[in-house]
Formats: C-alpha cells, structure tokens, sequence
C-alpha cells in the first residue's frame, strides 16, 4: 500500500511539473503593458476580490470554530 502511495504521490509531481498555464510566446511581439495596451479585466476587481476573500476566510472561520463546542 506505502508503494502505491508514493508511485500516486510522484505521478503527480510530475504531472504537476509538466503543466504550464502560460501559451508559449508568440516570438518578437513585444507583449507589454504599458500605454494604449488593454489591460487584463481581472484588474478591475482586485479589490473586490480580495473583499469577498475576506468575507469567506471570516464566514467559514466563524462557522468551524462554533462546530467544534
């Protein structure tokens, strides 16, 4: 059993390792931001984002902590 686990654990290391969320580049296009480039939409709601992060880190904190009385 100890032998499958870790036969699991490094297939998914590696795969892992393999994957690469970025596209290649498409060669000597420059590629970025600065004047007149769009800027990602993300950008927009960073604080949003990090507000509503806030939030859950705060509802699921709270409802653990009163589980466990």
């Amino acid at each position: 059993m100890k032998t499958i686990n870790k036969l699991v654990s490094a297939l998914f290391l590696l795969a892992v390792l393999l994957v690469n969320a970025q596209p290649p580049n498409p060669g000597s296009g420059g590629g970025g931001v600065g004047p007149g480039a769009p800027a990602s939409p993300i950008d927009m709601y960073v604080y949003v984002l990090g507000m509503i992060a806030v939030m859950f880190i705060a509802f699921f904190t709270k409802k653990y902590s009163s589980n466990k009385i």
